[in-house]
């Protein structure tokens, strides 16, 4: 190829010619460390704590309001809640019906939250009155909030209750309780239930056929959670429940003092309508939505009694069949008096 003879510079790499005095690095590092100004106060300075802070007290003191102490963590306002998820520090009840129950009750609460632009009726005008008798906090909050509170799979029906922590009883207590009232034991225990739903279905059914209590075991089971608060409609204000560290070892206690435990189960060799211990003081245990009773629990009940159902049918839930067995259980101790 052959050469145009002139050395002509190659587009946009122009070298620019340089004005002024040229320095090296170490000029520009004594430019880089001259100072500017003084630092300002933290109280002056928007971003930092301290000047948020100054800022706020200025809004309070210029509307004529209490300054609030210029330590500590900022006020929160009243609608400002914790999410439930995040926190054991309290439970939410939620739903009309379980919140007028527990109300009714006297359980401990902290705070009635309401949804603004509720739909009253006759419930929701009683747990008011009884929130203002009780001088219980009443927060109105937006709906978003409410359910946030509750959480998004709970229907709420624009009331919720903020709760301490469920304070369970001790079996044995709860046995003795029974006893001393002079009325024939008739409890449920619950073996690795882990559905809230389940358990609040069962707590519902034993208020309705005349029994005593529900024991839940320590581990591998559902808790008086939010949603078995909702599942029992309010039954849960009103039947105990108790909590067992050893399941086994309890029920072994409960033999000893004359209770006797029957296991539900598919395949028992006792028909539920043939039982003929209905009049005695009882324990119903009911196993797991899967794998239904423990191998451990199994050996321990005294017998196994199964519902009979259609064969097109595999089998029944928890909830289910614990409410048809204490209704055959409550007919059969209402014949036999």
């Amino acid at each position: 190829m052959k050469s145009s003879g002139t050395n002509k510079p190659r587009a946009g790499a122009v070298r620019k010619s340089s004005t002024g005095k040229q320095v090296g690095s170490g000029g520009q590092g004594r430019q880089a460390l001259e100072g500017k100004k003084p630092t300002p106060k933290a109280s002056d300075r928007p971003y930092h704590p301290a000047g948020k802070r100054k800022a706020a007290n200025d809004r309070f003191a210029a509307a004529g309001g209490k300054r609030p102490s210029s330590t500590g963590a900022p006020q929160r306002t009243a609608t400002r809640v914790s999410n439930p998820k995040q926190s054991d520090e309290f439970e939410v009840v939620t739903g009309r019906n379980s919140v007028l129950e527990a109300l009714r009750a006297k359980i401990p609460v902290t705070a009635l939250y309401i949804a603004t632009r509720i739909e009253y009726d006759d419930r929701v005008k009683e747990v008011m009155q009884i929130a203002t008798k009780r001088g219980l906090p009443i927060l109105e909050v937006m709906r978003p909030e409410l359910d946030r509170l509750a959480g998004f799979d709970s229907v709420h029906q624009g009331l919720a209750l903020k709760v301490p922590p469920y304070e369970y009883a001790h079996p044995t207590d709860l046995l003795d309780k029974i006893v001393a009232s002079g009325r024939v034991p008739l409890l449920v225990a619950l073996d690795g239930v882990t559905d809230p739903r389940n358990l609040g279905a069962i707590i519902r059914s034993v208020a309705a056929f005349g029994g005593h209590g529900v024991i839940v075991p320590q581990r591998r089971s559902v808790g008086l959670t939010a949603a078995a608060w909702k599942t029992s409609a309010g039954a849960a204000a009103r039947t105990p429940v108790a909590m067992a560290s050893n399941l086994t070892q309890t029920l072994k206690a409960f033999k000893e003092r004359g209770v006797f435990v029957l296991g539900l189960d598919g395949g028992g060799d006792t028909p539920l309508p043939e039982l003929s211990w209905a009049k005695e003081p009882l324990v119903v245990v009911v196993g797991s939505e899967g794998k239904g009773l423990s191998r451990l629990v199994t050996e321990t009940c005294d017998a196994i009694v199964s519902i009979p159902i259609n064969s097109s049918t595999e089998s029944l839930n928890a909830g289910i069949a614990a409410s048809v067995t204490l209704y055959e259980i409550s007919k059969q101790r209402a014949r036999k008096k």
